[in-house]
């Protein structure tokens, strides 16, 4: 829903959090980037408290698990406590396809919205092209015949653009004769899946960037040596692309409150959450930082735990986990989900158990939010405070989508009630030190529910690979749907007595992490029957741009 509201100058906002005019590069009156030497100036401040809004299973439609975080940091404000709210970047690709945008709705959105779910600041545009340009210099490497000279059947990356676009899954380059190039099978991929969207969300400074790049296995040699993105000299021309990307993103929310949109990691194939550097920067400016990890706590919130808290010392204080009536209804086996229908929310209870039970497996306190949509029953929402009740899980109602930041004062108090209560204590969920498979074994198990994980011969021979190449010890990101807890997306609820399988294993070595592919995953979505770009238009009269949702 597309809601005018006036905006403050951005320099206001962010004097909210003790940042100057000296301290911004601003992208006109509304949005702005912070300068990377704020950090420096502010990094022996102590931690505010983290709190991470992840999700039960999703549906298509998503929970609000965006809208809960926007409008909770609006809430906050209200109480008088200095807060930052941290979420992703939207994909253009997602935006014009069956999803639409990702800044919130209702009374809890980031603005300027058209803007943000657009070319906003340019970071993805700078990431497409850095990336576009190692494969570039990768081909004219290949051309020129230098060395290491390149086994053309052992190319690791693709080509990306931010969207969504079917017949680039698969093609064939260099045709055209001599001056075409060599001719070889490639692919594109959406820019939020590749290792250098993954490394721009990771990288803490200019020189942590310019290591990860340099990291990044391109191809093997012809003589069966790895071939780094170093090796091919693109290192520095990649980060001079990306230099000011990396710099955070400040925005406001509906009641002109501080922002963070920096990061575009997808959650389903890559790590899915917020910039770290954003993360770190908004701990020391604020009091209380609210992070959104993408899709559920199998996905979104492991991952969290499990990469960048690892890489940048990060300790979650509590896990926020959104729910909706409507997606217990459809875990419960509604055909419907838009109709009351309380017993199969009560079957569906299952599947938020679960994602109960994933927090907790980290140390991290539990509160569940009810994101209240109309057509939610008193009898239905009061069905599931009581289960939590039952259960000591602290639980609120949240009406911040019709309400804005008066509608999150009972979710703030929860948590702040929770963080005060419980201590965190939280660990990551494996050792880096153990063997690829049991590790990905103990995400099948303790986060899916599954009783083994299935390892295919070509996931099996990349293990082997990864082993023999010295990787083995880095943590795990799995790329595995987010609606469902198995690797099908068609099996709702909490699934039993199932298996995950493993596809391939891959190495993102710049962005440091394993990647393993579960199921029948692609790293380029393809638009939908009636996608959302058909309702996206431009007023020919005042230049406004409609449709965006």
């Amino acid at each position: 829903m597309q809601v005018k509201t006036p905006l403050k100058p951005i320099t206001e906002v962010a004097a909210k959090i003790g940042l100057t005019r000296e301290d911004l590069e601003l992208y006109g009156d509304y949005k702005a980037k912070v300068k990377l030497t704020v950090y420096n100036r502010v990094k022996e401040n102590p931690d505010g408290k983290l709190i991470v809004i992840t999700a039960i299973t999703p549906t298509k439609a998503g929970e609000g698990k965006t809208t809960t975080a926007i409008g909770l940091s609006e809430a906050m404000w209200r109480l008088n406590l200095k807060n930052i709210v941290v979420v992703r970047q939207p994909s253009m690709g997602v935006t014009f396809g069956i999803k639409g945008g990702a800044t919130g709705g209702g009374k809890a959105q980031i603005l300027p919205m058209e803007e943000i779910n657009l070319h906003f600041t340019g970071d993805t545009h700078a990431i497409t092209i850095a990336h576009h340009l190692m494969n570039a210099m990768l081909d004219n490497h290949i051309y020129r015949g230098k060395e290491p000279q390149i086994d053309i059947h052992n190319i690791f990356i693709k080509r990306v653009q931010d969207m969504e676009d079917r017949p680039l899954r698969n093609i064939v380059i260099g045709l055209g004769g001599k001056e075409g190039g060599i001719p070889r099978e490639t692919g594109f991929e959406i820019t939020t899946a590749c290792e250098t969207a993954a490394i721009h969300a990771l990288a803490c400074d200019y020189g942590d960037l310019k290591e990860r790049l340099g990291n990044i296995l391109v191809a093997l040699s012809k003589d069966g040596k790895l071939v780094k993105a170093s090796d091919i000299k693109c290192v520095g021309c990649m980060a001079a692309v990306m230099r000011d990307s990396l710099k955070p993103n400040i925005v406001q929310t509906m009641e002109g409150t501080p922002a963070f949109v920096h990061g575009i990691p997808f959650a389903n194939v890559a790590h899915g959450s917020p910039s770290l550097i954003s993360i770190k920067m908004a701990l020391k400016l604020a009091d209380y930082v609210i992070v959104e990890a993408g899709f559920g706590s199998d996905l979104g919130f492991e991952k969290f735990c499990n990469i960048p808290c690892r890489i940048g010392g990060l300790k979650p204080d509590v896990g926020v986990i959104v729910v909706s009536i409507r997606a217990l209804r459809e875990h419960g086996g509604a055909k419907d989900h838009e109709k009351p229908n309380l017993e199969a929310v009560k079957k569906g209870m299952e599947n938020l158990e679960k994602h109960v039970e994933n927090v907790r497996k980290f140390g991290v306190p539990a509160v569940v939010a009810i994101n209240k949509f109309e057509g939610d029953t008193t009898e239905e929402i009061e069905y599931v405070i009581d289960w939590c009740k039952a259960r000591n899980v602290p639980v609120a109602v949240s009406e911040v989508y019709a309400k804005g930041g008066e509608g999150g004062i009972e979710l703030a108090n929860t948590i702040l009630e929770t963080i005060n209560r419980e201590k965190s204590q939280f660990k990551p969920l494996y050792e880096l030190n153990l063997p690829i498979e049991e590790k990905i074994r103990i995400i099948a198990r303790e986060m899916y529910g599954a009783d083994d994980v299935i390892f295919t011969d070509e996931a099996k021979t990349s293990i082997r690979r990864i082993n023999r190449w010295g990787y083995s010890n880095l943590p795990i990101n799995m790329a595995k749907t987010p609606l469902s807890l198995t690797d099908n997306p068609k099996i709702l609820g909490r699934p039993r007595g199932f298996k995950i399988t493993v596809t391939d294993v891959k190495v993102f070595a710049g962005a440091g992490f394993l990647v393993a592919y579960c199921g029948e995953i692609s790293t380029l979505p393809a638009l939908p029957s009636e996608p959302a770009a058909e309702n996206i238009d431009l007023d020919p009269e005042t230049g406004e741009i409609i449709g965006v949702r």
